[in-house]
């Protein structure tokens, strides 16, 4: 039998069972979507961990999808109730990917898998145990080029993905970091780099499309 079909989480686990998106209306599984609940005020909140109580409203992770599902009252229709759904609701779904990233980053430096600093990642590229780079998205194209360039050929040479982040401002980086002025890091393998990872490419999914490479 193939994944079954539901539409919000009150049946179970979600992980391996396919969602249909409230907008677009395709069969996909819940790491492509992105969970709605109602708070008790009656306003819609978007669930990413899938761990809140409550029927769940299904909706593509893609900024396109959910600024149609707010245009188009596609939670009030799914929920068949009156529900409030702030006008700003992709913006703040942005910025807390964006924190979940900041987040994973943290946990990945306390476990000691980060190296920060142009000449700290290009020794850590030199041992070969790099296998992500973070770059602060406000930092100049030189500033990584050669990094990137390295990267790249060290990675294609082991038939190995070269995943870039470049999400976060150094600001942000900085602050995920604990320390001032972070440009440059590269993360070594580890259960957090993965989470780091992962993160990344839900914000990428979500600002750039599920197709996009």
């Amino acid at each position: 039998m193939g994944a079954e079909l539901l539409e919000d989480a009150e049946d179970g686990e979600a992980r391996g069972s396919l969602r249909r998106c409230a907008v677009t209306r395709e069969e996909l599984a819940p790491d492509d979507l992105i969970r709605f609940v109602v708070d008790p005020s009656g306003t819609i909140v978007p669930d990413l961990s899938r761990k809140l109580p409550g029927r769940g409203v299904w909706v593509k992770c893609d900024r396109a999808a959910v600024e149609a599902a707010v245009k188009t009252n596609a939670f009030a229709k799914s929920l068949k109730r009156q529900v409030s759904v702030p006008e700003d609701l992709p913006k703040r779904i942005d910025d807390l990917f964006l924190g979940r990233l900041s987040n994973a980053l943290s946990l990945a430096n306390k476990a000691g898998l980060v190296s920060t600093g142009a000449e700290k990642v290009e020794k850590l590229l030199g041992g070969g145990r790099a296998v992500a780079l973070v770059h602060g998205a406000d930092g100049t194209s030189e500033g990584r080029r050669k990094l990137d360039r390295k990267f790249s050929a060290i990675q294609g040479d082991k038939g190995q993905s070269a995943p870039i982040v470049d999400w976060l401002t150094i600001e942000q980086l900085s602050l995920a970091m604990g320390r001032s002025n972070v440009v440059h890091a590269g993360l070594i393998q580890g259960g957090a780099t993965k989470r780091v990872l992962s993160e990344a490419e839900r914000i990428r999914r979500y600002r750039c499309g599920m197709g996009a490479s």
